[in-house]
């Protein structure tokens, strides 16, 4: 049973024509690409509730000191939380725990199980995971498989949970099944760990750097500020292009920021409830929008604000503030960050700018504290670095959202 990461530019579903589409990127072959004008189509798009069954694997001559209830509980329902305030109550995931453990024919030490797998052990260890599972699941339910190891079997590494993508789906209870995750941590596990893994099952690539030697830090790319960095984060909640990417906002709440002159508009805080966005002109009492000016929503549900600057990337701003998933933040305001759809995942695809690059903040909270006061705060202006847009956050609204102007140099 083969399994490597898939690169296959497989066409979905294309994402409908609006004013924001000049700022779509297109997807490319790269690993979890950050294009968006299509959908990958070997991935379920998780704007419908998605069934996940939670498979319980015990190994022979070690037994289990955990239950099945408990490795439940230590992921549910905080990732099914996690991702009801991410999509705005658009997207449900729906645990189906096995209640008893499975049988594995043998020892988690003979699957050598390790971060870095060599396919041989890994297809050997899934391949006995689906015998045994079968005989009692049907898969054919469900649309996403986690395979939970007990986490205290000689063996079991911690730092090896991952997803694996077949080749070749693997046809299981009259199903093609794409994609497994299997679980290897400790009890209690790492914080939204799960969270973590469930968000490449969704076509979301990895938003940390991994040293080539292990060595040195992870998190140089977006530090706290989304959960497929680091889910140790103070702010993990998703980018707003990725909430765009997966369906949870629409491209009437997504600012494409055309034209030398720029634009003026209301940013909402992306962990908000989203609000039915529509473009109308900007407050009463707000500075006149100079000739060619675009103008969007003030409050109205506007989310994401993009500027094209390459065939392959885009400036990214989205309003950031202590609320849902990202109660813990560093600081509020303003984050820029650029996109890259051609970037392979964990190469970064995504780099957060950092609008106060001689300061850090939240030193012994923060997962990098460089990049933890990044976003611009009212009444700063940011120039992005070799781009040459300009960021000034104006005011903040009562209702919180950031009126925002943003000028191409």
């Amino acid at each position: 049973m083969a399994a490597l990461v898939a690169t296959s530019l497989v066409t979905g579903p294309a994402l409908a024509d609006s004013p924001a589409a000049p700022c779509e990127l297109t997807r490319s072959q790269a690993h979890h690409s950050e294009g968006l004008d299509t959908w990958n189509g070997t991935y379920t798009r998780p704007t419908r509730p998605l069934d996940a069954v939670l498979v319980f694997l015990s190994f022979p001559g070690s037994a289990p000191t955990t239950t099945p209830a408990q490795l439940t509980a230590d992921y549910f329902p905080a990732t099914s939380r996690f991702y009801a305030r991410a999509s705005y109550g658009r997207f449900a995931l729906r645990p189906h725990p096995v209640g008893h453990w499975m049988r594995m024919p043998h020892s988690a030490s003979s699957y050598a199980i390790q971060r870095d797998w060599d396919p041989e052990h890994r297809d050997a260890y899934l391949r006995d995971a689906f015998a045994v599972a079968q005989k009692k699941v049907d898969f054919s339910r469900y649309d996403i498989v986690y395979f939970v190891a007990d986490p205290d079997a000689p063996g079991v590494d911690s730092d090896a949970t991952k997803v694996v993508n077949f080749e070749t789906p693997r046809r299981v209870s009259g199903k093609d099944v794409h994609r497994v995750v299997t679980v290897f941590e400790k009890h209690p596990p790492d914080r939204l760990v799960l969270a973590h893994e469930t968000g490449h099952v969704l076509d979301l690539p990895d938003l940390y750097h991994r040293p080539m030697d292990g060595k040195g830090d992870w998190d140089t790319y977006v530090g706290d500020w989304d959960l497929m960095g680091s889910q140790f984060g103070l702010a993990p909640d998703l980018f707003a292009w990725h909430k765009w990417k997966l369906g949870w906002l629409d491209d009437r709440q997504v600012a494409c920021v055309r034209g030398a002159a720029g634009a003026r508009l209301t940013l909402e805080p992306l962990e908000a409830a989203a609000t039915g966005a529509r473009q109308v002109p900007v407050a009463a009492g707000a500075p006149p929008p100079a000739p060619g000016v675009q103008t969007f929503g003030s409050g109205r549900g506007t989310k994401l604000a993009v500027v094209r600057t390459g065939p392959d990337t885009v400036i990214a701003l989205e309003g950031r503030a202590a609320l849902g998933n990202d109660v813990s933040v560093c600081r509020q305001g303003i984050l820029v960050y650029r996109v890259h759809g051609e970037t392979e995942s964990g190469g970064g695809p995504i780099e957060v700018l950092d609008a106060h690059p001689h300061s850090e903040a939240c030193r012994t909270t923060s997962v990098y504290p460089q990049l933890g006061d990044a976003p611009v705060s009212v009444g700063e202006t940011f120039t992005v670095p070799g781009d040459g847009v300009r960021v000034t956050v104006e005011d903040r609204t009562p209702t919180g959202a950031w009126t925002v102007k943003i000028k191409r140099g």
